[in-house]
């Protein structure tokens, strides 16, 4: 194991920087820096050699050009096992640099913004960055190459024990991740660039290349591997765990579900979600009011569930959770008041949520992957068309309105029996769209006598609409566009029905 006797700093992400360099020049290591990066060394009182000392060569072009120089390449690239190498290093006076410490341009933050110019995306792009990193990655058995600042800590505790140097072992685990940072900003950079003169919102090519949170126990089932890959600190899959066991693969999935629908609505919202469908949804006045508007809907599947809310939970809200068995619960906070409760029970989940935008859902199939753009349509009594004699009561309008957020979370053939802001049964995943009808009463445990129907495609025969009347139904939004549209229309008349088209389907396969 040879000694760190030179390292290279040049970092955007400035965090634990100084404490860093300290610990190195502490080793007996000459420090090589640039611009900023030598700066805050500097006024650190740690010592530290500027870039240009060392390639006998100015920074130019707006700093463009700093690092992209034979003396900063071959001191990286050379191979010290090799006689030619060193021989080449002496004859052109070329000093090894047996440490790089680099993180790149956040081109990302920038991408992100509204409204970015096309300058400032370029402007963003760092050349000089990759370039050393590719080049210590390449040859990490005689450079270690350092992308993140969180790996600072355990680089001095190993360099402490070793007497200054670094394992083989420690540099191939760093050069791996030094790649996934590449191809990663590349990934980032290309995907960005694409949207600048493009109006298709589907790249052309999908790259998915996300850094790993955690692996899980399991997937689906114990025979399964799993892992969670996201972005920290968005959505569920970047979601603060503040207590519980450990998340399992089927515990995410209904999570996001819960999750997503929660964010449907304006007001205080609570959401009970069972294999992903939700057994229970309403929206209230207050929190602890919708919790118990949904529990009823449907007390039996409840139990075991996963809970979604929009609104952080208060203490009126976790005692009522806190009465029977959950598994998990995904929400924006929670008080004081309600950590103290939920606390009791030990084994139950609890997300803290920040909202993420989903811009692309994705699938795997056999040979390759699906992408589409998020289902975001919008859907208001406003832009919904009345197709029967009989407009809704205002009271019907509330139902739908809120039946129709609801259809769109449930597994197609997708019904929901609703009241204003509750659901009262739900059918969902049926091959046939009546048998959905059917199990949606079934389940009802409330009375259906007055309750509206939401049906997230059109019905294709009039015996939907039938059956839901039967079952004590008045009133039905759905898309239309099937061939007997007519004959649905007709039924729905007959029966002194009310009959909305959304003009929007809502599958969810």
């Amino acid at each position: 194991m040879s000694k760190i006797q030179r390292v290279l700093l040049s970092v955007t992400d400035k965090t634990g920087l100084v404490e860093f360099a300290r610990q190195l020049s502490g080793f007996g290591a000459e420090l090589v820096s640039t611009g900023g990066t030598a700066r805050m060394i500097r006024e650190s009182g740690v010592p530290v050699r500027e870039v240009s000392d060392l390639t006998e060569f100015p920074e130019m072009l707006d700093g463009r050009v700093k690092t992209l120089h034979p003396k900063v390449a071959g001191g990286i690239l050379a191979m010290r096992g090799r006689p030619e190498h060193m021989k080449a290093l002496a004859e052109h006076s070329i000093s090894p640099i047996d440490m790089v410490v680099v993180n790149l341009y956040r081109f990302e933050d920038v991408a992100a913004k509204s409204g970015a110019s096309l300058e400032e995306l370029i402007e963003n792009i760092d050349i000089g960055g990759p370039t050393m990193i590719r080049a210590a990655a390449k040859n990490y058995q005689d450079v270690a190459v350092v992308v993140s600042p969180g790996d600072y800590g355990s680089i001095v505790e190993e360099m402490k024990a070793s007497g200054g140097g670094l394992s083989r072992e420690t540099k191939w685990r760093l050069a791996k991740n030094a790649f996934r940072t590449t191809a990663a900003y590349d990934a980032a950079i290309s995907a960005r660039l694409e949207q600048v003169d493009s109006a298709n919102p589907l790249p052309g090519d999908l790259s998915v290349r996300w850094p790993k949170i955690m692996d899980l126990r399991y997937g689906e089932n114990p025979h399964q591997a799993a892992a969670l890959y996201g972005k920290c600190g968005e959505g569920i899959a970047g979601a603060e765990q503040l207590q519980g066991k450990e998340l399992s693969y089927n515990n995410l999935v209904d999570l996001d579900a819960a999750w997503q629908l929660a964010c449907e609505f304006d007001r205080p919202a609570a959401i009970i979600i069972k294999h992903t469908n939700p057994c229970g949804c309403a929206e209230q006045a207050t929190l602890g009011e919708a919790y118990r508007k949904a529990f009823e809907c449907d007390p039996v599947s409840a139990y075991g569930g996963v809970l979604g809310f929009n609104r952080p939970i208060d203490e009126e809200t976790a005692r009522e959770i806190a009465k029977t068995f959950i598994e998990a619960i995904a929400a924006p906070g929670y008080s004081a008041e309600a950590l103290a409760v939920l606390g009791a029970k030990k084994q139950l989940r609890l997300l803290r949520v920040t909202p993420a935008r989903e811009l692309l859902v994705v699938k795997s199939i056999t040979g390759g992957f699906l992408a589409q753009t998020a289902d975001d349509a919008k859907v208001n009594r406003a832009s919904m068309v009345v197709k029967t004699r009989r407009a809704p009561s205002e009271e019907e309008w509330a139902a739908l309105e809120f039946g129709w957020k609801v259809a769109k979370h449930v597994k197609s053939n997708a019904i929901v029996y609703a009241r204003p802001g509750q659901t009262v049964g739900v059918g969902a995943g049926q091959m046939s769209r009546v048998d959905s009808v059917k199990i949606g009463a079934m389940k009802a445990v409330l009375p259906l006598k007055g309750t509206v129907v939401a049906s997230d495609a059109y019905f294709p025969f009039a015996d939907g609409v039938e059956e839901a009347v039967k079952n004590g139904a008045t009133a039905f939004a759905e898309p239309g566009g099937s061939i007997r549209d007519d004959e649905v229309i007709a039924a729905a008349d007959r029966l002194g029905a009310a009959l909305v088209f959304t003009g929007v389907r809502h599958f969810r396969h």
